[in-house]
């Protein structure tokens, strides 16, 4: 089977939790925005052989981060976010399907826009891993924190064993015509991942150990250890 991989950066929403005056994938770290520091994550995967990033239609940065006639030769800009992310990944895939940088059989890696302190041994780990595997697979790290249930007015109500959880990331990987499938069948309202969008069809992907450092920015405060992270890397 075809061993092509082809990542998709879903880049629609407006970030309400993290506040700001535009989107939280537009935020300046370290010189860049973080749409940029995230598709630099994979411009450097010599395996990826393109990346599309979907925008909301109504998305007014991207040309300034972006412009049309520069864009790095394996990118592409798609204005057809959706209402929700796992539409914008619908979306994206169809584009991906219809413009034949994909066929059915080959690998689509989705990444949050906001995972942008991904480590590229991490992305190489999961090419390598869930490469191999029939379903595919994800990144995700073990629960290492004691999890609490709340009741409805925030007191603790239950302890939750956490042997065998672990907390999901990005990129997920698979292939684009399961993928696809498994979007078109399921109620998109009900898909929190990828992976959710797979296990409904009955399968079940591979979990690869992932990196703490792939952080997700959801509050102002995750932008703080996002720039410490990057200017880590920077230093070395």
């Amino acid at each position: 089977m075809s061993k092509r991989f082809v990542v998709l950066i879903p880049a629609g929403g407006v970030g309400a939790r993290f506040g700001g005056t535009q989107p939280k994938q537009y935020t300046m770290l370290c010189g860049q925005t973080v749409l940029q520091h995230t598709v630099a994550r994979f411009l450097a995967v010599p395996e990826v052989a393109h990346i599309g990033v979907v925008v909301a239609p109504s998305d007014h940065c991207i040309d300034q981060v972006y412009a049309p006639h520069g864009l790095p030769e394996k990118v592409r800009i798609w204005r057809c976010g959706g209402e929700t992310r796992a539409e914008s990944v619908r979306n994206g895939l169809a584009q991906i399907m219809n413009e034949d940088i994909a066929c059915a059989s080959d690998w689509v890696l989705v990444h949050d826009a906001a995972r942008c302190c991904v480590p590229l041994d991490a992305i190489q780990r999961l090419l390598a891993e869930a490469g191999h595997h029939p379903v595919g697979g994800l990144l995700a790290v073990p629960m290492a924190d004691t999890v609490k249930k709340a009741d409805i007015s925030g007191q603790v109500c239950a302890t939750i064993d956490r042997s065998g959880l672990w907390q999901a990331q990005t990129p997920q990987m698979f292939r684009a015509g399961l993928l696809q499938q498994a979007l078109n069948r399921v109620d998109i309202s009900m898909v929190t991942d990828e992976s959710s969008a797979i296990e409904a069809l009955g399968k079940w992907p591979l979990l690869v150990e992932g990196d703490v450092r792939n952080i997700k920015l959801t509050r102002p405060s995750d932008a703080v250890l996002a720039e410490l992270l990057l200017m880590q890397e920077q230093k070395i």
